[in-house]
């Protein structure tokens, strides 16, 4: 469905971000792109989204397309039209609007009444708790409702193809584990792709199909995401877990020396 194919990237014509990143995202597949934070992840997913023109950046080199359809040409609202809905980091909910309201702004481009009616319900049904206060100001809610409610906001949109960035982030492992149950749900009955940026690397990979490592801005190791849980570089430099099987400490790992092979 979704090909990236060695997208240069930069911001304002000289902070180069991206260097030659290529991944692909099947239909009806869930593909997870981890790495530490500031190595490029959130940018590559505004280049998918067109959102990346914004702020001052650029594609400078490279294509992609969806569905055989460049798309790295144009504007986020032709971008959206096709399919693609982005759920941005840090749950951006429209505080001042009640739950139901920011649901409703999430389908503004459509015009078959009938079927966002139905998807109000879907959206309703998958996330129980946000119907229980679909008209509250969402800025009361909870940070795990408040994601639960991005993440229905983008569905209300119909897509096929959904970009979540960090959804784990600033959550307990209760909720953490509740939305991604949910999102693999998703993908399974309504056979949306998606492609999910974390660095909860063990959550992501728990639902991904296939997995991208991505560090300064390139892609350093890719696989199954079955494989990828099991790579000891992967364990060790995102999971805190070395090859004895005892967790690492914070220090441990950020100084760690990049393994040779991680780059052949």
């Amino acid at each position: 469905m979704l090909k990236v194919n060695n997208i240069e990237v930069s911001y304002l014509g000289v902070i180069r971000v991206l260097h030659g990143i290529s991944l692909e995202v099947g239909s009806g597949k869930i593909v997870a792109l981890i790495g530490a934070n500031g190595g490029g992840k959130t940018t590559t997913l505004k280049a998918i989204s067109g959102l990346l023109r914004t702020e001052q950046g650029q594609i400078r080199g490279g294509d992609i397309s969806l569905a055989d359809k460049r798309i790295d040409q144009l504007g986020p609202e032709s971008i959206a039209k096709m399919g693609i809905s982005q759920v941005m980091e840090g749950r951006r909910v429209l505080e001042h609007l009640t739950v139901e309201e920011n649901l409703q702004v999430g389908a503004y481009r459509r015009r078959d009444r009938a079927g966002v009616k139905n998807d109000l319900e879907m959206v309703y049904t998958y996330f129980p708790k946000i119907r229980d206060y679909r008209k509250r100001v969402s800025g009361y809610l909870s940070g795990g409702e408040q994601q639960m409610l991005v993440i229905g906001r983008a569905l209300m949109a119909d897509p096929r193809l959904m970009l979540l960035d960090e959804p784990s982030l600033g959550l307990a492992p209760m909720a953490v584990q509740e939305i991604y149950e949910i999102v693999q749900r998703i993908n399974q009955e309504r056979g949306v792709s998606l492609l999910i940026v974390e660095q909860n690397v063990k959550a992501a990979l728990g639902i991904a199909d296939y997995g991208y490592v991505m560090e300064n801005g390139r892609i350093v190791l890719d696989g199954p995401a079955e494989k990828l849980k099991d790579n000891e570089d992967v364990k060790e430099f995102y999971m805190g877990v070395s090859s004895s099987g005892v967790r690492k400490n914070y220090r441990e790992v950020k100084h760690y020396r990049r393994r040779k092979r991680w780059l052949s």
